[in-house]
């Protein structure tokens, strides 16, 4: 595949001034729809061979919003490209100011493996609302749904607008040596410094989706049987393989006891054979994901849960407790069905302990104290997050989504979105038939005291 030769017929493409046209753009989200839907099936089954996701799991954490970001851009998207007009000062009367959202250019998307679909077409969608072109490199790891999107997109849309590169490191490296206009990338914290690192010999803007341990707070005046139900959820969905999923839990001693019976008794409800991978469980990636989250369990500190089975690369849902800040599950993100328990008896302590750390992608808050909340809320720093729930923060197309620090650059989703991968040009256009004199020369005390009295 010749890589520059796509990019340069994108660039020409680009230049021809035509993804400025919003019909243009309309037309070819209504066609991604279109396509999309009409290969469903073949989407549920690249995902489920690759690793056991179920239709209904595929739909609810992919298709679904993916189709959310398209009815979103398609009704808003003529409203969000108009130029708006602005005050002028009364130092450049007499004049009017506007803002042209333009497109950047030509536009490269890195995607994850986690949510192979959603992750490689949201940004995208976003991209093309916005005008922009188009090269999406999905990830090699699950193989058949990179298959799949390549197939899908390729043989529908034109390669000189949007078109899908499949490849691994090499092919990423090649791609990152290109000159863009716009670098969206999804993954983990040390392949964002190499991405923002390789940007930066272009000047190329960056956004970085990236990750982190994302704390939730168990407070004791929380519902403790719709918090258990709730983080058992979000936690275990994907298999625990979730960029926002609860990371740890901070539980106030008080209620320790209480909780984890809790989570026990959820895990039962929701999984209730460990033996091999159920119809709403999904399998760990590859194996060298499953060997890295196997050496993290300490077995000594399992409270529930635990058990392996390598031929199906399924790790049952398993919580940990009488954890500390030094134990090596509590040093990286964890990504996968392994949730450990620090009990506190100082919120004080915690937020320290917290504040200590990269900043998290998420935060979640189980409790009914306003003032607690708002306390945590304003003293910790991190992407997003919710208050009594999990994940779904996420899928509200009014949030932006990002992180902060090193959980991520910048934002997207909806308006969001747009926004991300648009240049706001300011115009201040100036009419011809009064020309004030205080600017130019002689400088006098006169044209001072009139310039204070206006801009002061």
């Amino acid at each position: 595949m010749d890589i520059p030769k796509i990019i340069n017929q994108q660039k020409i493409f680009f230049n021809s001034n035509s993804t400025k046209q919003v019909s243009l753009r309309i037309e070819t989200l209504k066609k991604l729809k279109n396509v999309l839907k009409e290969n469903e099936q073949e989407l549920y089954t690249a995902i489920y061979t690759d690793f056991k996701k179920s239709e209904f799991e595929t739909y609810l954490t992919e298709l679904s919003l993916i189709y959310n970001e398209l009815n979103g851009a398609i009704r808003n998207l003529k409203k969000w490209s108009k130029q708006k007009r602005v005050r002028t000062n009364l130092a450049n009367f007499p004049a009017k100011s506007y803002i042209i959202p333009e497109p950047l250019g030509t536009v490269l998307v890195i995607s994850a493996w986690n949510y192979p679909y959603q992750i490689a077409l949201i940004p995208a969608i976003s991209a093309l609302a916005a005008g922009n072109t188009v090269v999406i490199k999905p990830s090699e790891i699950p193989n058949n749904t990179s298959i799949i999107l390549a197939k899908i997109i390729n043989s529908n849309f034109d390669s000189n607008y949007l078109t899908v590169i499949e490849g691994g490191v090499k092919t990423t490296t090649e791609l990152l040596q290109q000159k863009w206009d716009k670098i969206f990338f999804t993954g983990s914290t040390p392949i964002g410094k190499i991405i923002y690192k390789a940007a930066a010999e272009n000047l190329t803007p960056v956004t970085l989706e990236l990750g982190g341990k994302s704390p939730t707070f168990v407070l004791a005046d929380c519902n403790i049987k719709i918090t258990a139900k709730r983080i058992i959820w979000a936690k275990f969905l994907n298999a625990g393989q979730t960029c926002i999923a609860p990371d740890y839990l901070l539980v106030e001693k008080s209620i320790e006891s209480e909780l984890l019976e809790a989570l026990k008794k959820e895990i039962g409800n929701a999984y209730p054979n460990n033996k091999e991978v159920p119809e709403n469980y999904v399998q760990i990636v590859n194996e060298r994901n499953f060997n890295r989250l196997e050496q993290l369990i300490p077995i000594e500190k399992i409270y529930h849960g635990g058990e392996i089975n390598r031929e199906n690369r399924s790790i049952a849902p398993t919580l940990l407790y009488n954890i500390n800040y030094d134990d090596s599950i509590m040093q990286d993100e964890i990504f996968g069905p392994i949730l450990p328990v620090i009990s506190f008896n100082n919120l004080e302590d915690v937020i320290g302990k917290i504040k200590e750390r990269e900043k998290p992608l998420s935060l979640y808050v189980y409790s009914k104290n306003k003032k607690t909340i708002k306390k945590i809320l304003h003293e910790i720093s991190f992407g997003g997050g919710a208050i009594n729930e999990s994940l779904v923060h996420y899928s509200n197309p009014n949030l932006p989504f990002g992180g902060v620090g090193a959980s991520g650059i910048g934002n997207y989703h909806s308006k969001a979105g747009f926004d991300t991968f648009t240049h706001y040009k300011s115009i201040l256009h100036k009419t011809s038939w009064l020309e004030p004199n205080i600017k130019y020369t002689p400088f006098t005390k006169l044209k001072m005291r009139i310039l204070k009295f206006i801009l002061e």
